[in-house]
């Protein structure tokens, strides 16, 4: 088990720093999200930053994620922002780290794979070492992805996935997957607390707008009046979690305790054909489609079963596919500074 003292391998024997909340039994948490000004992490930094009894701390690089994410909660007194690579080891004091940080859209991590790998492996392991100094608990937002191509419908966390180890999405892919082992591994050698959720599809306002995914490419493509680009052959399938829906899954998930990995996505599952006639029915009737070349190794099913998630933390999404993509084309509206086009 830890130790009171800090790690061997940099040779200091002095007495491991906690975070002031542990030493005073503060109910307040300090809680560090990596990541927190992406997609994701944002609305999460809002869910615990409006629960008026934390103090959190971001750390990103702006790879992906926006300032204008976190905008509202710039120069509160229990908001921090840092600029910074989590590549590099980082000092701080928390009692809860939730690690997002990575880019999870194909056209980021195929843009720089090699960094992409460094930011799953050397990432994770200087986010777990601080872990493993300060006593926090540790969640790692993993992935749909580590189930690859899958051989089993629908996955469940026990299912060890079909994945390529060469293929031009193993950087994300297989990086996830060694972050996982890593997790564990901490845990298992070192006592961190740990907590693991495979993140499946998620969409919502925030999202990047030309970042390459599905959802995010139709609504954009069918608001600036452009077709909406289906890969062949239009029958391969997602399932689409609300942003809000995912946020309460990781919150119940580090509050619980089951280290997981436990699945978070919706169950529902549509074809690339029936979500372009979804986008096409609720936000731009006007709009159509054409067929694309696919990409490599793009897995042809997926869709979680989320009973694990259901007995031990007592989630599921509740936001439909109908009610959340016009919540999401109003806010890409908004970005694009395009007139109404689902009255058009």
């Amino acid at each position: 088990m830890e130790q009171n003292t800090s790690s061997q391998e940099n040779g200091s024997t002095s007495v491991a720093r906690l975070p002031l909340s542990k030493i005073i039994k503060s109910p307040r948490k300090r809680i560090l999200v990596t990541g927190g000004a992406g997609f994701i992490g944002s609305h999460l930094v809002d869910r615990l930053m409006e629960g008026g009894h934390n103090e959190v701390i971001v750390a990103d690089n702006f790879f992906t994620g926006t300032k204008d994410n976190i905008r509202r909660w710039i120069g509160h007194p229990n908001f921090e922002l840092i600029r910074h690579d989590v590549t590099n080891p980082l000092l701080v004091e928390v009692d809860q780290i939730y690690h997002l940080a990575c880019p999870a859209s194909p056209i980021f991590y195929k843009y720089n794979p090699v960094k992409t790998t460094k930011t799953n492996v050397l990432g994770t392991l200087n986010m777990l070492g601080l872990a493993k100094r300060v006593r926090a608990r540790f969640l790692l937002t993993s992935t749909s992805e580590v189930y690859g191509d899958p051989l089993e419908h629908p996955q469940t966390e026990e299912y060890w996935g079909n994945v390529n180890p060469i293929g031009v999405r193993s950087c994300y892919d297989e990086g996830k997957r060694i972050a996982e082992t890593l997790a564990f591994d901490y845990h298992r050698q070192h006592g961190v607390e740990i907590r693991v959720a495979r993140i499946f599809n998620t969409y919502g306002p925030r999202m990047n707008i030309d970042d390459g995914r599905v959802v995010s490419n139709f609504i954009a493509q069918a608001l600036r009046g452009e077709e909406m680009t289906v890969q062949v052959p239009g029958t391969q399938t997602r399932s689409f979690c609300y942003v809000s829906d995912m946020v309460d899954g990781l919150i119940r998930l580090m509050e619980g305790n089951d280290t997981g990995p436990i699945n978070l996505g919706n169950p529902g599952e549509f074809t690339m054909l029936e979500l372009a006639a979804r986008v096409k029915e609720l936000v731009v009737p006007s709009a159509s489609w054409r067929m694309v070349d696919n990409t490599p190794d793009d897995p042809r099913k997926r869709k979680p079963d989320i009973s694990k998630a259901k007995a031990i933390l007592g989630w599921e999404p509740k936001v439909t596919l109908r009610e959340g993509l016009p919540l999401m084309a109003a806010d890409f509206q908004e970005r694009l500074g395009l007139t109404d086009k689902k009255q058009q």
